[in-house]
């Protein structure tokens, strides 16, 4: 067992590379076959230099013309069962590969879908697209490919050294002595060559991010002409993933040299060697020539070593990289004896509820410390709080996209976490403010949470969201909405997010801020039709408006991870002086956005006094 650059214990090539075997053991049968006819190829090659040692000792040292036919035919058999057995390696080991890299890829899928948020908030995406893409092909090619050749190289080398020794055992083992410097420089090889490659497929992996990241964010390099930024950075990744290919090359080259140089020295002592001996008449011709012709056949497998040992060592870190993710821990997980709720009524309670995210100092306090909220059946709360508070992390808690590390939070009276994360979800909806879509037609998007669902369900929810303009689409319904749902605008995506929640009929619906890209006038209309909803579901809403506000039958008030004031608008606005400096930053911030909303008049620049927050610059007013 070996040490990587950062000092982690890694597993040797074997043992790494065979934690793949479950993926590939339905597919071995075939890849041994393929090893099979391989060796029978490799064995056929071998036996025709001792069919031209008879010939030469035989036919045409004793001058006999009739008797070179059978000879010349048998090489003639032997050639074409070699190209038969070529072609059946080849076939056998077509399908396997693929199929082992169809089963990786599909468990390694499952697993990034099972894996918590956490995980995918440490994880660069590029690293991910690159384990189940390169990664998985790297290994494909090295089952239908590298591993056959590697197995049935090294057999026929051995073989063929047995065979040398056979024909002359002086001359067969100093073959052997001269090849050993080529065993030794392989382990070398090892060493040198896998930090190297596991350091180019990190690297490819952060410039797959980068190239994700530019393309996704596009329309934010142009507006602010950032593009020749973007691509000094790309530039510069790049470079470095050059250099690091560069020094792979180099070590490829350095192993080149040696399996050309190595195998021309060998012959050329053992040509000498062998002269040398016939001359003194302790080796005939004929067995001359077999010897190398034999070791003319060796040539092949000595120096494809090279590129599949090259290849073996890239198979080793792709499948590291890619057991790293299928090994890392999933600390939120379906409960050993899960509850169900038979009649879910969406009365949903937080106890004494702290977290804080796993990277976060020892030093620092929760995040969330000791909420404790109780939202009867049929209830709106809003959540308000300033920016920081705790809002979106207390509403993520709520579907297990983040677990409590301290209290509990209850449905229906059952902790969520003694329910199947598949039942808490079919129990409980979200809407994003951050609204994302899939590439897949609108129809699709807003059933996303219940397919089941019928057309009435659906119609009714693109209704209340205001999402009418999907019939105006090309293809109404099952128009494609494109990559995250891009071609549209932010207003629209969010309207159709909300539907999707709306749609999925939970019993507690929970909107962290849904309504924010919307203009004043639909968000007036999305709310007036929310209210039909909310009157029979309860629903947590995350408000960073007024209007947003009120909708709710009570607020809560997060102030440094805490519930600090809980009631109805009007008596928070009465008693709470923190509420009402949050409620009038609220306010500037809704009047600042529909003044974006609206074409400005000729105006000029006037400081705004906010009663909660003294000297802060406003909108501008008209003279």
């Amino acid at each position: 067992m070996s040490t990587d650059a950062s000092g982690k214990k890694r597993l040797g090539t074997v043992r790494s590379i065979m934690r793949v075997y479950p993926y590939a053991k339905p597919a071995m049968p075939r890849i041994y076959l393929g090893m099979v006819a391989a060796m029978i190829a490799a064995l056929v090659a071998l036996a025709i230099p001792q069919v031209l040692q008879a010939l030469v000792d035989g036919p045409l040292q004793d001058g006999e013309s009739d008797e070179i036919w059978l000879p010349v035919i048998i090489v003639l058999a032997l050639g074409v069962i070699e190209a038969v057995m070529i072609w059946f390696r080849r076939w056998f080991v077509l399908q396997p590969g693929t199929r082992i890299e169809a089963r990786m890829r599909n468990s390694l899928y499952t697993q990034l879908q099972d894996l918590p948020v956490a995980f995918h908030d440490r994880w660069p995406s590029g690293q991910l697209l690159s384990r189940a893409m390169s990664d998985l092909n790297l290994i494909r090619r090295w089952f239908s490919f590298g591993l056959v050749l590697l197995v049935v190289n090294i057999l026929t080398i051995l073989v063929g050294i047995v065979v040398l020794v056979t024909i002359n055992w002086m001359l067969g083992l100093l073959f052997f002595v001269l090849s050993i410097p080529l065993w030794i420089y392989g382990f070398v090889f090892e060493n040198k060559y896998s930090s190297i490659a596991r350091q180019s497929q990190d690297q490819g992996g952060d410039l797959a991010t980068t190239v994700e990241e530019s393309v996704h964010g596009i329309r934010v390099l142009k507006a602010f002409g950032r593009g020749k930024h973007a691509l000094q950075k790309f530039a510069k990744q790049a470079e470095h993933l050059r250099e690091t290919e560069l020094k792979k090359a180099k070590a490829i080259a350095g192993i080149w040299l040696w399996l050309l140089l190595v195998p021309d020295v060998t012959f050329a002592i053992c040509l000498l060697a062998g002269v040398w001996f016939a001359a003194n008449g302790e080796i005939s011709v004929g067995e001359l020539v077999a010897f190398f012709a034999t070791a003319t056949v060796l040539r092949w497998p000595v120096e494809s070593i090279g590129f599949l040992l090259s290849m073996t060592f890239d198979t080793r870190t792709a499948s590291d990289r890619f057991f790293e993710v299928m090994y890392s821990q999933n600390t939120i997980t379906d409960p050993e004896n899960p509850k169900t709720i038979e009649n879910p009524e969406g009365r949903l309670v937080f106890e004494d509820v702290h977290f804080r995210y796993q990277d976060t100092p020892e030093h620092t306090g929760d995040l969330l410390d000791g909420i404790d909220l109780e939202l009867e059946p049929g209830e709106t709360m809003a959540l308000v709080g300033l920016t920081g508070s705790g809002k979106s992390t207390l509403t993520a808690l709520t579907t297990r996209l983040y677990d409590v590390t301290g209290g509990r939070i209850l449905l229906d009276g059952v902790d969520i976490r003694d329910l199947t994360r598949t039942e808490l979800r079919s129990h409980i909806a979200m809407a994003f403010e951050d609204a994302t879509l899939f590439s897949a037609s609108v129809r699709e998007n807003v059933l996303l949470g219940r397919p089941e669902a019928t057309e009435d369900d659906l119609a009714e929810a693109l209704q209340i969201a205001q999402a009418d303009f999907v019939y105006e689409l090309p293809d109404g319904l099952d128009t494609k909405v494109g990559e995250e749902g891009m071609s549209l605008s932010g207003g629209q995506r969010q309207r159709l997010a909300l539907a999707r929640a709306v749609a999925a009929k939970p019993s507690v619906l929970v909107l962290d801020d849904p309504l924010s890209a919307l203009d004043v006038d639909t968000e007036a209309l999305v709310e007036a039709a929310l209210r039909q909803v909310l009157a029979s579901t309860t629903a947590l809403i995350v408000a960073h408006r007024p209007s947003t506000v009120m909708l709710a039958d009570r607020v809560a008030l997060l102030e440094d991870g805490r519930v600090t004031a809980v009631g109805t608008h009007g008596h928070l606005l009465a008693t709470s002086e923190h509420y009402r400096f949050v409620i009038s930053s609220l306010e500037v911030e809704e009047a600042a956005e529909a003044a974006r909303q609206e074409p400005a008049p000729q105006t000029m620049s006037v400081p705004i006094i906010n009663p909660g927050s003294a000297g802060r610059t406003g909108s501008e007013v008209g003279p």
